[in-house]
Protein backbone atom coordinates (compact mmCIF):
# COMPACT_ATOMS: atom_id res chain seq x y z
CA UNK A 1 0.00 0.00 0.00
CA UNK A 2 1.12 3.61 -0.82
CA UNK A 3 0.96 4.91 2.59
CA UNK A 4 3.20 8.06 2.39
CA UNK A 5 5.01 8.54 5.37
CA UNK A 6 3.32 11.97 6.54
CA UNK A 7 2.92 12.94 10.22
CA UNK A 8 2.25 16.18 12.53
CA UNK A 9 4.77 18.74 12.82
CA UNK A 10 8.49 18.49 13.03
CA UNK A 11 8.77 19.76 16.29
CA UNK A 12 7.30 16.53 17.77
CA UNK A 13 9.59 14.00 18.82
CA UNK A 14 8.83 11.04 17.58
CA UNK A 15 8.86 7.71 19.98
CA UNK A 16 11.76 5.55 18.25
CA UNK A 17 12.21 2.65 16.38
CA UNK A 18 9.13 0.65 17.86
CA UNK A 19 8.21 -2.13 20.86
CA UNK A 20 11.45 -3.84 22.28
CA UNK A 21 12.15 -7.50 22.70
CA UNK A 22 9.49 -8.80 24.91
CA UNK A 23 6.71 -6.10 23.41
CA UNK A 24 3.50 -7.92 23.21
CA UNK A 25 2.77 -6.45 20.01
CA UNK A 26 1.11 -3.31 18.32
CA UNK A 27 -0.85 -1.76 20.86
CA UNK A 28 -4.49 -3.36 21.14
CA UNK A 29 -4.36 -6.19 18.73
CA UNK A 30 -4.99 -8.67 20.68
CA UNK A 31 -4.28 -12.62 19.64
CA UNK A 32 -1.08 -11.19 18.34
CA UNK A 33 2.92 -11.17 19.06
CA UNK A 34 5.76 -9.03 17.59
CA UNK A 35 9.34 -8.46 17.91
CA UNK A 36 12.59 -6.67 16.50
CA UNK A 37 15.04 -8.93 14.85
CA UNK A 38 18.29 -8.17 14.50
CA UNK A 39 19.13 -9.06 11.08
CA UNK A 40 22.40 -8.75 8.66
CA UNK A 41 22.18 -9.31 4.86
CA UNK A 42 25.26 -7.86 2.02
CA UNK A 43 24.72 -5.76 -0.88
CA UNK A 44 26.13 -6.49 -4.25
CA UNK A 45 29.31 -4.82 -3.11
CA UNK A 46 29.73 -7.13 -0.12
CA UNK A 47 29.33 -4.62 2.02
CA UNK A 48 27.01 -6.00 5.47
CA UNK A 49 24.00 -4.01 6.28
CA UNK A 50 22.86 -5.06 10.10
CA UNK A 51 19.74 -3.45 11.68
CA UNK A 52 16.54 -4.27 12.98
CA UNK A 53 13.27 -5.95 11.25
CA UNK A 54 9.75 -5.62 12.53
CA UNK A 55 7.95 -8.92 12.06
CA UNK A 56 4.36 -9.42 13.16
CA UNK A 57 2.18 -12.99 13.79
CA UNK A 58 -1.13 -12.81 13.12
CA UNK A 59 -1.25 -16.19 14.20
CA UNK A 60 -2.59 -19.56 12.55
CA UNK A 61 -4.05 -22.76 13.87
CA UNK A 62 -3.14 -22.96 17.21
CA UNK A 63 -2.62 -19.57 17.65
CA UNK A 64 0.54 -16.54 17.46
CA UNK A 65 4.25 -17.70 17.81
CA UNK A 66 6.41 -15.92 20.77
CA UNK A 67 8.44 -13.69 18.78
CA UNK A 68 9.56 -12.02 21.15
CA UNK A 69 13.38 -11.79 21.44
CA UNK A 70 13.59 -14.14 19.15
CA UNK A 71 17.45 -14.46 18.37
CA UNK A 72 17.65 -17.91 16.94
CA UNK A 73 15.93 -19.86 14.78
CA UNK A 74 11.89 -21.04 15.60
CA UNK A 75 12.75 -24.48 16.36
CA UNK A 76 9.82 -24.16 19.16
CA UNK A 77 7.17 -23.52 16.39
CA UNK A 78 6.17 -26.69 16.02
CA UNK A 79 5.12 -26.17 12.44
CA UNK A 80 2.61 -28.28 11.47
CA UNK A 81 3.24 -30.04 7.99
CA UNK A 82 -0.03 -28.66 6.97
CA UNK A 83 -0.40 -25.48 7.46
CA UNK A 84 0.76 -23.00 4.98
CA UNK A 85 2.91 -20.17 6.53
CA UNK A 86 2.37 -17.10 4.60
CA UNK A 87 4.25 -14.04 4.93
CA UNK A 88 2.65 -10.74 4.09
CA UNK A 89 5.36 -7.72 2.18
CA UNK A 90 3.70 -4.16 2.27
CA UNK A 91 3.79 -1.83 -0.71
CA UNK A 92 5.63 1.86 -0.54
CA UNK A 93 5.26 3.46 2.66
CA UNK A 94 3.18 0.84 3.78
CA UNK A 95 3.39 -1.26 6.89
CA UNK A 96 2.04 -4.44 9.07
CA UNK A 97 -0.94 -2.55 9.45
CA UNK A 98 -2.16 -3.16 6.13
CA UNK A 99 -2.54 -6.81 6.70
CA UNK A 100 -4.98 -6.48 9.74
CA UNK A 101 -8.64 -6.29 7.65
CA UNK A 102 -6.89 -9.66 5.95
CA UNK A 103 -5.68 -11.48 9.09
CA UNK A 104 -9.46 -12.82 11.07
CA UNK A 105 -10.37 -14.06 7.50
CA UNK A 106 -7.44 -16.70 6.99
CA UNK A 107 -5.64 -18.02 10.10
CA UNK A 108 -7.74 -20.03 10.62
CA UNK A 109 -6.58 -22.03 8.15
CA UNK A 110 -2.68 -20.47 7.62
CA UNK A 111 0.10 -18.82 9.76
CA UNK A 112 -0.26 -14.99 8.65
CA UNK A 113 3.44 -13.28 9.48
CA UNK A 114 3.73 -10.00 8.15
CA UNK A 115 7.31 -8.15 8.12
CA UNK A 116 8.19 -4.47 7.72
CA UNK A 117 10.80 -3.49 5.23
CA UNK A 118 13.63 -1.45 5.55
CA UNK A 119 12.74 2.33 7.09
CA UNK A 120 9.35 1.20 6.94
CA UNK A 121 6.81 0.66 10.04
CA UNK A 122 8.71 -0.27 12.88
CA UNK A 123 11.81 -1.22 10.88
CA UNK A 124 14.42 1.66 11.73
CA UNK A 125 16.28 2.29 8.88
CA UNK A 126 19.33 2.12 10.95
CA UNK A 127 21.74 3.27 8.06
CA UNK A 128 20.74 0.95 5.52
CA UNK A 129 19.61 1.47 1.67
CA UNK A 130 15.65 0.61 1.78
CA UNK A 131 16.24 -0.08 -2.25
CA UNK A 132 14.54 -3.03 -3.72
CA UNK A 133 17.55 -4.91 -3.52
CA UNK A 134 17.55 -4.20 0.29
CA UNK A 135 14.12 -4.95 0.78
CA UNK A 136 14.44 -8.38 -0.76
CA UNK A 137 17.46 -8.72 1.48
CA UNK A 138 15.59 -7.98 4.44
CA UNK A 139 12.91 -10.70 4.20
CA UNK A 140 15.33 -13.33 2.76
CA UNK A 141 16.78 -12.14 6.05
CA UNK A 142 13.58 -12.85 8.22
CA UNK A 143 13.13 -16.59 6.66
CA UNK A 144 16.24 -17.57 7.63
CA UNK A 145 16.17 -15.88 11.29
CA UNK A 146 13.14 -17.47 12.08
CA UNK A 147 13.73 -20.82 10.21
CA UNK A 148 10.47 -20.47 8.50
CA UNK A 149 11.16 -22.82 5.77
CA UNK A 150 9.77 -22.51 2.41
CA UNK A 151 7.01 -19.73 2.69
CA UNK A 152 4.32 -18.49 -0.04
CA UNK A 153 5.02 -14.70 0.11
CA UNK A 154 2.23 -12.02 0.02
CA UNK A 155 3.05 -9.18 -1.69
CA UNK A 156 0.94 -5.37 -2.63
CA UNK A 157 2.14 -3.18 -4.70
CA UNK A 158 6.01 -3.03 -4.44
CA UNK A 159 5.42 -5.85 -2.36
CA UNK A 160 4.90 -7.54 -5.44
CA UNK A 161 8.02 -6.92 -6.86
CA UNK A 162 9.85 -7.66 -3.86
CA UNK A 163 8.00 -11.45 -3.51
CA UNK A 164 9.12 -11.82 -6.96
CA UNK A 165 12.74 -10.88 -6.33
CA UNK A 166 12.84 -13.46 -3.06
CA UNK A 167 11.27 -16.03 -5.38
CA UNK A 168 13.70 -15.59 -7.92
CA UNK A 169 17.04 -15.45 -5.69
CA UNK A 170 16.18 -17.62 -3.18
CA UNK A 171 13.95 -20.01 -4.67
CA UNK A 172 14.70 -22.61 -2.07
CA UNK A 173 12.90 -20.16 0.41
CA UNK A 174 9.24 -20.15 -1.47
CA UNK A 175 6.71 -22.19 -2.50
CA UNK A 176 4.48 -19.73 -3.80
CA UNK A 177 3.29 -16.18 -4.38
CA UNK A 178 0.33 -14.40 -3.96
CA UNK A 179 0.42 -10.60 -6.00
CA UNK A 180 -1.78 -8.73 -4.70
CA UNK A 181 -1.63 -5.02 -7.66
CA UNK A 182 1.67 -5.64 -7.68
CA UNK A 183 4.11 -2.91 -9.03
CA UNK A 184 5.85 -5.22 -11.89
CA UNK A 185 7.70 -4.07 -15.28
CA UNK A 186 4.71 -4.03 -17.65
CA UNK A 187 4.82 -2.76 -21.51
CA UNK A 188 1.10 -1.82 -21.38
CA UNK A 189 -0.10 1.25 -19.96
CA UNK A 190 -3.43 2.22 -18.33
CA UNK A 191 -4.81 5.25 -16.68
CA UNK A 192 -2.82 6.32 -13.98
CA UNK A 193 -3.94 9.28 -11.92
CA UNK A 194 -2.34 12.61 -12.59
CA UNK A 195 -1.75 12.83 -8.35
CA UNK A 196 0.21 9.72 -8.58
CA UNK A 197 2.38 10.57 -11.52
CA UNK A 198 3.04 14.29 -9.75
CA UNK A 199 4.00 12.51 -6.29
CA UNK A 200 7.02 9.97 -8.62
CA UNK A 201 7.93 13.26 -10.73
CA UNK A 202 8.34 15.12 -7.68
CA UNK A 203 10.14 12.48 -5.42
CA UNK A 204 12.12 11.48 -8.03
CA UNK A 205 13.98 14.62 -8.02
CA UNK A 206 16.80 15.20 -5.37
CA UNK A 207 16.39 17.83 -3.10
CA UNK A 208 12.74 18.52 -4.35
CA UNK A 209 11.20 15.40 -2.80
CA UNK A 210 12.61 16.20 0.38
CA UNK A 211 11.16 20.08 0.41
CA UNK A 212 8.11 18.43 -0.73
CA UNK A 213 7.96 15.77 1.92
CA UNK A 214 9.04 18.19 4.76
CA UNK A 215 6.36 20.40 3.53
CA UNK A 216 3.10 18.07 3.75
CA UNK A 217 4.57 16.70 6.93
CA UNK A 218 3.76 20.29 8.71
CA UNK A 219 0.31 20.71 6.13
CA UNK A 220 -1.56 17.17 7.58
CA UNK A 221 -2.30 15.61 10.62
CA UNK A 222 -2.22 11.90 11.08
CA UNK A 223 -5.44 10.53 10.51
CA UNK A 224 -5.52 13.34 7.54
CA UNK A 225 -2.51 11.52 5.87
CA UNK A 226 -4.78 8.33 6.12
CA UNK A 227 -7.59 9.00 5.12
CA UNK A 228 -5.55 10.90 1.66
CA UNK A 229 -3.90 8.13 0.97
CA UNK A 230 -6.98 6.00 1.22
CA UNK A 231 -8.69 7.92 -0.85
CA UNK A 232 -6.39 7.33 -3.72
CA UNK A 233 -5.95 3.62 -2.90
CA UNK A 234 -9.66 2.47 -2.35
CA UNK A 235 -12.47 3.03 -4.70
CA UNK A 236 -14.44 3.57 -1.16
CA UNK A 237 -12.02 3.78 1.35
CA UNK A 238 -15.76 3.45 3.70
CA UNK A 239 -15.21 -0.58 2.95
CA UNK A 240 -12.20 -0.25 5.27
CA UNK A 241 -13.27 -1.51 8.39
CA UNK A 242 -12.82 1.40 11.18
CA UNK A 243 -10.82 -0.27 13.54
CA UNK A 244 -8.33 -0.74 10.96
CA UNK A 245 -8.01 2.89 10.05
CA UNK A 246 -7.82 3.92 13.43
CA UNK A 247 -4.66 1.48 13.56
CA UNK A 248 -2.96 2.89 10.77
CA UNK A 249 -3.38 7.01 12.04
CA UNK A 250 -1.69 5.29 15.19
CA UNK A 251 1.11 3.68 13.77
CA UNK A 252 1.63 7.29 11.35
CA UNK A 253 2.07 9.53 14.67
CA UNK A 254 3.76 6.93 16.21
CA UNK A 255 6.85 6.28 13.46
CA UNK A 256 9.86 8.61 12.97
CA UNK A 257 8.70 11.21 10.32
CA UNK A 258 12.10 11.78 8.79
CA UNK A 259 13.32 8.56 8.75
CA UNK A 260 10.03 7.39 7.24
CA UNK A 261 9.89 10.09 4.56
CA UNK A 262 13.71 9.14 3.80
CA UNK A 263 12.90 5.17 3.39
CA UNK A 264 10.06 6.22 1.54
CA UNK A 265 12.60 8.11 -1.15
CA UNK A 266 14.64 6.34 -1.92
CA UNK A 267 11.98 3.34 -2.43
CA UNK A 268 10.13 5.34 -4.85
CA UNK A 269 13.15 6.06 -6.39
CA UNK A 270 14.64 2.31 -6.72
CA UNK A 271 10.87 1.53 -7.82
CA UNK A 272 10.98 4.44 -10.37
CA UNK A 273 14.44 2.99 -11.86
CA UNK A 274 12.91 -0.51 -11.94
CA UNK A 275 9.90 0.31 -13.70
CA UNK A 276 11.54 2.70 -16.52
CA UNK A 277 14.88 0.38 -16.85
CA UNK A 278 13.05 -3.39 -16.21
CA UNK A 279 15.84 -6.08 -17.54
CA UNK A 280 16.96 -6.85 -14.11
CA UNK A 281 12.92 -7.14 -12.65
CA UNK A 282 11.46 -9.02 -15.88
CA UNK A 283 14.39 -11.89 -15.92
CA UNK A 284 13.40 -12.37 -12.03
CA UNK A 285 10.07 -12.72 -13.35
CA UNK A 286 11.24 -14.99 -16.11
CA UNK A 287 12.72 -17.25 -13.40
CA UNK A 288 9.49 -17.81 -11.79
CA UNK A 289 8.31 -19.62 -15.03
CA UNK A 290 4.41 -20.23 -15.81
CA UNK A 291 5.08 -18.95 -19.50
CA UNK A 292 3.45 -22.37 -21.06
CA UNK A 293 6.20 -22.16 -23.24
CA UNK A 294 8.53 -25.20 -24.80
CA UNK A 295 11.52 -24.68 -21.99
CA UNK A 296 9.78 -22.79 -19.62
CA UNK A 297 10.74 -24.16 -16.11
CA UNK A 298 7.65 -25.62 -14.36
CA UNK A 299 7.70 -22.28 -12.26
CA UNK A 300 6.30 -21.71 -8.41
CA UNK A 301 2.43 -21.40 -8.17
CA UNK A 302 1.31 -17.78 -8.23
CA UNK A 303 -1.76 -15.79 -7.81
CA UNK A 304 -2.62 -12.92 -9.42
CA UNK A 305 -4.97 -10.34 -8.16
CA UNK A 306 -6.26 -7.18 -9.11
CA UNK A 307 -8.39 -4.31 -8.58
CA UNK A 308 -10.25 -3.34 -11.58
CA UNK A 309 -10.32 0.06 -10.72
CA UNK A 310 -6.76 0.53 -9.36
CA UNK A 311 -5.45 4.23 -10.12
CA UNK A 312 -1.78 3.24 -9.43
CA UNK A 313 -1.14 0.01 -10.69
CA UNK A 314 -3.50 -0.08 -13.80
CA UNK A 315 -5.37 -3.23 -14.60
CA UNK A 316 -4.61 -3.03 -18.35
CA UNK A 317 -0.82 -3.80 -16.97
CA UNK A 318 -1.34 -6.89 -14.40
CA UNK A 319 -3.84 -8.23 -17.35
CA UNK A 320 -0.66 -8.21 -19.74
CA UNK A 321 1.49 -9.95 -17.14
CA UNK A 322 -1.12 -12.41 -16.99
CA UNK A 323 -1.68 -13.08 -20.21
CA UNK A 324 1.98 -13.50 -20.75
CA UNK A 325 1.76 -16.38 -17.86
CA UNK A 326 -0.91 -18.54 -18.87
CA UNK A 327 -0.33 -20.93 -15.80
CA UNK A 328 -0.59 -18.38 -13.26
CA UNK A 329 -4.64 -17.84 -11.66
CA UNK A 330 -6.00 -14.43 -12.57
CA UNK A 331 -8.72 -12.98 -10.08
CA UNK A 332 -9.76 -9.77 -10.55
CA UNK A 333 -11.93 -7.61 -8.06
CA UNK A 334 -14.57 -5.17 -9.77
CA UNK A 335 -15.08 -1.77 -8.83
CA UNK A 336 -11.92 -2.00 -6.12
CA UNK A 337 -8.39 -0.21 -6.18
CA UNK A 338 -5.21 -0.93 -5.31
CA UNK A 339 -5.48 -2.60 -1.93
CA UNK A 340 -8.00 -4.97 -2.38
CA UNK A 341 -6.90 -6.27 1.27
CA UNK A 342 -8.09 -3.81 2.86
CA UNK A 343 -11.19 -2.57 0.70
CA UNK A 344 -12.39 -6.32 0.30
CA UNK A 345 -10.55 -8.71 2.83
CA UNK A 346 -13.66 -11.05 2.65
CA UNK A 347 -13.07 -11.34 -1.52
CA UNK A 348 -8.74 -11.31 -0.90
CA UNK A 349 -9.46 -13.95 1.91
CA UNK A 350 -11.83 -16.15 -0.35
CA UNK A 351 -9.12 -15.41 -3.65
CA UNK A 352 -6.22 -16.94 -1.41
CA UNK A 353 -7.92 -19.80 0.47
CA UNK A 354 -9.58 -21.27 -2.92
CA UNK A 355 -5.74 -20.91 -4.68
CA UNK A 356 -3.94 -23.02 -1.93
CA UNK A 357 -6.27 -26.02 -1.75
CA UNK A 358 -6.18 -25.70 -5.84
CA UNK A 359 -2.95 -25.94 -6.21
CA UNK A 360 -2.17 -27.96 -2.52
CA UNK A 361 -0.35 -30.30 -4.98
CA UNK A 362 2.03 -28.24 -6.62
CA UNK A 363 3.04 -26.42 -3.35
CA UNK A 364 6.46 -27.72 -1.14
CA UNK A 365 6.23 -30.62 0.42
CA UNK A 366 7.06 -28.85 3.35
CA UNK A 367 3.51 -27.47 3.68
CA UNK A 368 1.96 -30.94 3.16
CA UNK A 369 1.80 -34.29 5.50
CA UNK A 370 4.67 -36.76 5.02
CA UNK A 371 3.55 -39.26 2.43
CA UNK A 372 3.38 -42.90 3.87
CA UNK A 373 5.81 -45.53 2.51
CA UNK A 374 4.08 -48.20 0.71
CA UNK A 375 3.64 -51.70 2.32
Amino acid sequence: MAVQPDSVNDDTPGPGPGPSPGDPGPAGLPGVTSAILDVAFSDASGREWTGPAHVVDFGGPGGPSDLSGRDKPASEWERKSDVPVLLAIHGLGGSHVNWLALAPLVTDRVRLIAVDLVGHGLSARNGRPADLEAHRDLVAAVVRKLDLGPVTLVGNSMGGMVSVMVAAGHPEMVDGLVLVDPALPFDRFGLVHPRILANFLLCAVPFVGETFLTQRRRWLTPEQTVRRVLTTCCVDMGRVPSDVVAAHVALTARIDRAEGDDAYLRSARSLSLNLALPAGSQAALDRLGGKGVAGDPPGVPVLLLQGDSDLLVPLAATAKVAEDHPAWTFAVAEDVGHVPMLEVPEWTAAQILSWLDTNQENLSAALRPPSSPEG
